[in-house]
């Protein structure tokens, strides 16, 4: 039977189960304000619709917010790159597209605003030690089966 253990870090956890636990974070501490146009915005050129997860903004700030925690450095191009995909043009050929800068912006900012990330004088964002903390204090709430002997 295989011993249950507990996360040290956010590279130790599941990045799904990581994302949902601290979008959900982000959502009960009210630190980080929804802009107006949630409900309406496309997330890039290339989708047809607005997401349907009314919290989908809390998820990508955290998958954001992960995304630096792993690669220190990464700017607003990089997460267009990121969240882009493939534009659908008919009957002619797809083509990859990059996703929404404004909102990645936005996020950035927010986190910002919460001394979560950082600006680089290099270049991007990188995170600061209390969003560093902060993000290892939610990896360390979510259980993790442990490696069978």
């Amino acid at each position: 039977m295989a011993a249950v253990g507990t996360a040290t870090t956010v590279k130790d956890v599941s990045p799904h189960e990581f994302v949902k636990a601290y979008s959900a974070h982000l959502k009960r501490s009210g630190k980080m304000e929804l802009p107006h146009w949630t409900d309406i915005v496309k997330t890039a050129t290339f989708k047809e619709l607005a997401p349907y997860d009314p919290d989908w903004y809390y998820v990508r700030a955290a998958s954001m917010a992960r995304k630096i925690y792993l690669r220190q450095g990464i700017g607003v191009g990089g997460f267009r790159k990121i969240y882009g995909g493939r534009k659908r043009n008919g009957s002619r050929p797809p083509h990859f597209c990059k996703s929404s800068g404004a909102i990645a912006r936005n996020i950035l900012h927010q986190l910002q605003d919460m001394k979560i990330v950082d600006v680089d004088p290099k270049g991007g964002r990188v995170i600061t030690s209390t969003g560093r903390r902060d993000l290892d204090q939610v990896a360390g709430r979510i259980v993790v089966p442990a490696a069978a002997p």
